[in-house]
């Protein structure tokens, strides 16, 4: 058989999906193991839900946002070449529920339920796929634009800007919005530190986060002949540069350490493609780097309550990602060139750009018509009761 058949390209990118579909497991277990024990039912709970709304939001208006196409025709149109717009719209999906998944993660511990799933389809169904759109489908003009102005598009590979600078961003205002957990932070000055509740689980998330990644990266390729093997060693090695910055710079912080690959991941995603290994393995430390001072910075300097660190994780590292392609990415630096600095810092602003705007606009109006938060003594009786009428583990019998 030969090697693009389509066949061959519909199980290469339904492999890819099925693996970006797991890195949700890892998102849930990584909030999991973040937040208090009162509040991981809530994580567990709303990863899925928000899975489940995303679809629906992306099948039905963000897929067509972004790409014109949609599946309003009979089963027998939809199985032309074997159903590969049908397998890619389940990968790129993965990737447009990665949004809310990284929102979550900063929102924790205190957010109401609902007004998260109308953000959530909200967000997948029109804020995401217009950047989307612009970056991956020629929209607006923009991209031809930077090939005018600097000679290069604005190359994003995997979504270092696409999927998680843009969330991250997005999350920013959400967690602006909603304030910080109670108790957080004290008028004295002092700063309760809320420890994880489960660090077995926080691991275990970051581990199924990184074994996805590389369908994420990988078979971000989305076709069998463009398959590089370069994307799998530079995502290898950022992960890796990630992982050793974040243990020497977070002083064998357990949290760090795991977080540590995630930000190198993070960072690699748009220039995998075109770095030389050495130049991933550096933008990872970076990266890595990066994450453990800003969080530091976040979350005790400037009080900024993002439970899981995700402005700095997806945020920052995803546009610091989108920057480097730009440098390491040049052949001066062994990389395969095709990139310039000044697209990449054009493109990944727009991004940053478009996900702030969008992150105000929704729930900024939702926390005016509906608010976004858990009352005093929800909160304080934990998400896990307040929303779901049990606790993950229950030690409490019930009383009759």
């Amino acid at each position: 058989m030969e090697l693009h058949h389509p066949d061959n390209d519909v199980l290469f990118i339904l492999l890819g999906a099925i693996m970006v579909l797991a890195m949700h497991a890892g998102f849930a277990f990584l909030e999991l193991g973040t937040v208090r024990k009162k509040n991981q039912v809530n994580a567990l709970v709303k990863i899925l839900s928000d899975f489940a709304v995303s679809t629906l939001a992306y099948f039905f208006i963000g897929y067509g946002v972004a790409y014109g196409v949609h599946f309003f025709a009979g089963a027998d149109v939809l199985l032309e070449k074997s159903g590969f717009e049908l397998t890619r719209f389940f990968f790129l999906l993965t990737f447009a529920a990665a949004i809310p998944a990284i929102i979550s993660g900063g929102i924790a511990e205190r957010a109401r339920f609902s007004p998260q799933l109308a953000a959530t389809f909200v967000l997948v169904g029109l804020v995401y796929p217009f950047f989307e759109g612009i970056a991956w489908n020629q929209h607006y003009g923009f991209q031809a634009w930077l090939k005018a102005s600097f000679d290069a598009e604005f190359h994003d590979f995997a979504g270092s800007v696409v999927v998680h600078a843009v969330g991250g961003w997005i999350a920013l205002p959400a967690v602006l919005l909603l304030g910080a957990r109670r108790g957080r932070y004290h008028s004295s000055g002092a700063i309760a530190a809320h420890p994880p509740s489960s660090i077995p689980f926080l691991a275990l998330g970051a581990w199924i986060l990184i074994i996805g990644w590389f369908g994420f990266n990988v078979m971000s390729a989305q076709t069998l002949e463009k398959i590089s093997g370069l994307v799998a060693i530079n995502s290898l090695m950022a992960m890796v540069g990630g992982t050793l910055a974040a243990l020497a710079l977070g002083r064998n912080d357990p949290g760090f350490v795991h977080n540590g690959p995630l930000a190198g991941l993070v960072a690699v995603c748009a220039g995998s493609d075109v770095m030389h290994p050495l130049g991933a393995l550096a933008v990872g430390a970076v990266a890595g780097a990066l994450f453990v001072q800003m969080f530091t910075l976040t979350q005790n300097r400037w009080k900024i309550d993002d439970v899981l660190g995700v402005w700095p994780l997806h945020g920052l590292c995803g546009a610091w990602g989108g920057i480097a392609a730009g440098i390491f990415g040049s052949q001066a630096l062994g990389g395969v060139g095709g990139v310039s600095f000044g697209a990449q810092l054009m493109g990944t602003l727009l991004g940053v750009g478009v996900a702030l705007v969008g992150g105000f606009a929704v729930y900024g109006t939702l926390k005016l018509l509906v608010g976004l938060r858990l009352d005093a003594e929800e909160e304080f009786e934990g998400a896990d009761l307040s929303i779901h009428k049990i606790s993950a583990t229950a030690e409490r019998e019930t009383a009759w």
